[in-house]
């Protein structure tokens, strides 16, 4: 029996040792985020949406100059304090526990100065979260009040492969546009929306001139911005901040069809934003 006993404990001290071994030499769970390159310029504000309030904002260098939207909780506006930087890091953490990492750079003519990270969708509804709640719900309510009014606008629409996109009513409250819009298909296949985006644009430019376009990014959208069923019309109202055109430029609005060709753009010029109704 004592011997059994002492075999019995020569096993336990050999595996005890052997677990404390290989607890010693177990390397510690690390996960690796890799940073996502950023460039921005010095003359021109580059938006960082993100899909909850922005927490923290961590500058690599001085060289950025960073804040966030004033009113808006999930939108960091950044620019570059001097020109030709050295490359840099910018670190943002989320209401939701997440982190962001970028490596920041400077570049003349950054390839976009709008950039969703997350699962933010333009089409969804909300883009920005406010913290006024009341700003939040009266805009929302406009947009609720516009989106079924009768028409106020005439001749801005595209029309292909009995598809249309029309703009049919500009409003203004505040410092928000809200354009209502008409979105038919007459065709008998399904039209699925990749993308329904605002730019301003250079009306006329040479060839050897690089063209510039701003993209727009909605406050919010009211109505189904991503699907038209074959044989329906539907309503969309979509919430801008107020901007005016300059000259030589206009605004574009383009709807995209996924994985297909029957895309349409609009245009709409000052003096159809000038005389928006006044909500």
């Amino acid at each position: 029996m004592k011997k059994i006993s002492a075999v019995w404990m020569a096993g336990l001290f050999i595996i005890t040792a052997l677990v404390g071994a290989k607890a010693q030499t177990a390397k510690p769970l690390s996960v690796d985020l890799q940073p996502y390159p950023l460039t921005i310029t010095y003359t021109k504000t580059t938006s960082l949406v993100f899909p909850y309030a922005i927490r923290s904002v961590d500058r690599g260098s001085r060289d950025i100059l960073a804040q966030k939207t004033p009113g808006v909780e999930n939108i960091l506006q950044l620019k570059a304090a001097k020109r030709g930087f050295a490359e840099t890091s910018l670190t943002v953490v989320t209401a939701d526990g997440k982190l962001y990492p970028y490596t920041v750079s400077y570049s003349e003519l950054p390839p976009s100065l709008n950039l969703l990270f997350g699962n933010t969708n333009t089409s969804a509804g909300h883009i920005a979260v406010f913290d006024d709640k009341a700003t939040n719900d009266v805009i929302a309510s406009n947009a609720r009040n516009v989106i079924d009014r009768e028409r106020t606008v005439k001749g801005i629409k595209d029309h292909k492969y009995d598809i249309t996109l029309e703009v049919t009513g500009l409003y203004v409250h505040n410092d928000v546009f809200y354009v209502q819009l008409r979105l038919a298909n007459h065709s008998s296949i399904d039209y699925d929306v990749q993308s329904l985006r605002f730019f301003v644009k250079d009306r006329k430019r040479s060839k050897r001139t690089a063209s510039q376009a701003l993209e727009l990014t909605p406050l919010y959208v009211r109505g189904d911005a991503n699907h038209i069923a074959h044989a329906c019309t539907q309503n969309l109202c979509i919430a801008l901040s107020k901007f005016t055109i300059p000259d030589k430029k206009y605004c574009e609005l383009e709807m995209m069809e996924k994985d297909g060709g029957r895309n349409l753009s609009v245009r709409l010029k000052n003096k159809r934003l000038i005389h928006a109704a006044v909500i």
